[in-house]
């Protein structure tokens, strides 16, 4: 950080761990040996417990569940002398107080310990995992807090600002914040194949789209020109700044520009809602009352229509509700719908079937050719991390040690098509789990199965574990074509077909 990055040292400070004496971990005197001998003074070291210098998945070693690694942290800070303290956090500042004075840009957490019945114990093998913050360390090079002030977005920032009418006040500078960290992340999603939609993935998409679009709306109190305009520049400056090392397709401004279109025809039930709401105003006794059945209705917009909160909100300030209580039941409402949603899940049917439809059993049987199609080609250490079947597609997670060729993948699907066309009768046996294992049917290692088992046969080629429900011959499936692959974590690749 001195040598290479040109920090001035005397603008560091470093925090270690000072100990938990409740679960017995000792300080790390260590760390502050280390970090005098590299040159920063003993006023600049600073201690604090596990709340502040400790990391582990669960947090704090209180929380941390019996065989999960942990360890203390030394961390680095720096210190924007610009920044003048602000007594609300304490009468003293500290590298950790929120003031803003100190910002951290970079960590070493050691993985030392390992939680157990009776306490703490020393890991067989340590690791130090180093963590630093790109943008943060550029913030503190630029000595400006503000990382939206760094070159990737300055100047977008400062357009978007200058676009403004009145006063660019906090409030309205994290909507500008917003816009461009969404923006950005966009950009890059659709890029990388993820576009706009309903479900899973494309839903966050299309969440993060129209709540950019809901910041410049108000920024620019709905001038659509000025909005699109922004769209446009911003497409143009994330292009322009990451082509160099990552290229983002003119496809790309396109697909953003169809789901605003969608979006625009949203607003519609947006002015049924601002309707909706001046009626209660008009039949309620006060506005207390008139803000607590808004609140849900809102939310209703949202799950139904689109209508995200911040516009939701917005309106409701707008009309002078009660904000407090019209969340609180937003609120009440929103966790009511996800405790619908839940015991929904937990009624899905087994094998990741959306429902029993005649579809989506055919995709089922389809998975089974392709799971043993995957074993055909890649070899035996392939398995079945997982899938989901609705009637639109079938969705298969497998392991691999190899990485998988798209020249292979083709040759599953041309597998599974042509047992398709041989009309191969489907059959189940309910026998003996350990006899099912000896005839070499196929499980899904995650699952506990009982003593009896139902096992499938497509013919002679396919035995797996499963509970149905299946289609009865081959034929009965159709041509399958695999539209996508892509790996999702370390030897893992999901499979879309239809």
């Amino acid at each position: 950080m001195t040598k290479d990055l040109g920090f001035e040292k005397q603008r560091l400070y470093v925090t270690v761990f000072e100990g938990d004496r409740k679960n017995d971990l000792p300080a790390d005197t260590e760390s502050i040996e280390v970090w005098k001998d590299l040159g920063i003074p003993e006023n600049h070291i600073f201690k604090y417990g596990p709340e502040k210098n400790w990391w582990s998945r669960a947090g704090v070693p209180d929380n941390m569940p019996d065989g999960e690694p942990g360890g203390p942290d030394s961390e680095v800070f720096f210190e924007f002398s610009n920044v003048n303290h602000n007594p609300q956090y304490g009468k003293k500042c500290h590298p950790n107080c929120d003031c803003g004075r100190f910002m951290e840009i970079g960590n070493s957490v050691f993985m030392q310990y390992k939680k157990t019945e009776k306490g703490f114990e020393e890991l067989p093998k340590k690791n130090v995992d180093f963590g630093g913050g790109l943008e943060r360390i550029l913030a503190a090079l630029n000595n400006d807090p503000d990382v939206f002030n760094i070159s990737i977005f300055k100047t977008l920032n400062n357009s978007i600002k200058s676009k403004i009418i009145g006063k660019v006040n906090e409030v309205r500078y994290k909507r500008v914040r917003i816009f461009l960290d969404h923006a950005r992340a966009i950009m890059f999603l659709i890029q990388s194949g993820v576009y706009p939609g309903k479900n899973d993935r494309e839903s966050v998409v299309r969440r993060l789209i129209r709540r950019s679009d809901d910041q410049l709306n108000i920024l620019f109190q709905g001038d659509r020109l000025k909005c699109d305009s922004v769209w446009n520049e911003a497409y143009s400056h994330f292009k322009s700044t990451y082509d160099p090392v990552y290229k983002i397709e003119d496809s790309t401004l396109n697909i953003i520009k169809e789901e605003l279109i969608k979006y625009q025809k949203v607003f519609k039930y947006i002015k049924e809602e601002e309707d909706k709401f001046i009626s209660l105003i008009k039949n309620f006794p006060n506005i207390s009352t008139a803000s607590g059945v808004a609140g849900p209705i809102a939310f209703d917009y949202q799950s139904s229509k689109g209508v995200p909160f911040e516009t939701s909100k917005f309106l409701a300030e707008k009309l002078k509700m009660n904000i407090k209580i019209w969340e609180e039941k937003y609120r009440e409402r929103m966790l009511e719908h996800k405790q619908i949603s839940k015991k929904g899940v937990t009624k899905k049917f087994k094998g990741g079937l959306a429902d029993h439809s005649t579809q989506t059993i055919i995709y089922h049987t389809a998975t089974h050719l392709l799971h043993q199609a995957l074993f055909d080609v890649l070899g035996n250490d392939t398995r079945q991390e997982g899938s989901n079947i609705t009637v639109e597609r079938l969705r298969f997670d497998f392991y691999s040690p190899i990485k998988p060729t798209y020249e292979q993948i083709k040759q599953a699907e041309l597998i599974i098509n042509k047992k398709i066309k041989e009309s191969i009768p489907v059959e189940f046996k309910i026998i003996p789990r350990e006899e099912a294992y000896k005839i070499g049917a196929r499980s899904f290692f995650r699952e506990k199965y009982p003593d009896m088992v139902k096992v499938y046969f497509v013919g002679d080629y396919s035995k797996e574990f499963c509970g149905g429900p299946h289609v009865n011959n081959t034929s009965e499936i159709g041509q399958i074509r695999i539209f996508k692959f892509e790996k999702i974590g370390s030897n893992l690749y999901r499979i879309y077909a239809k």
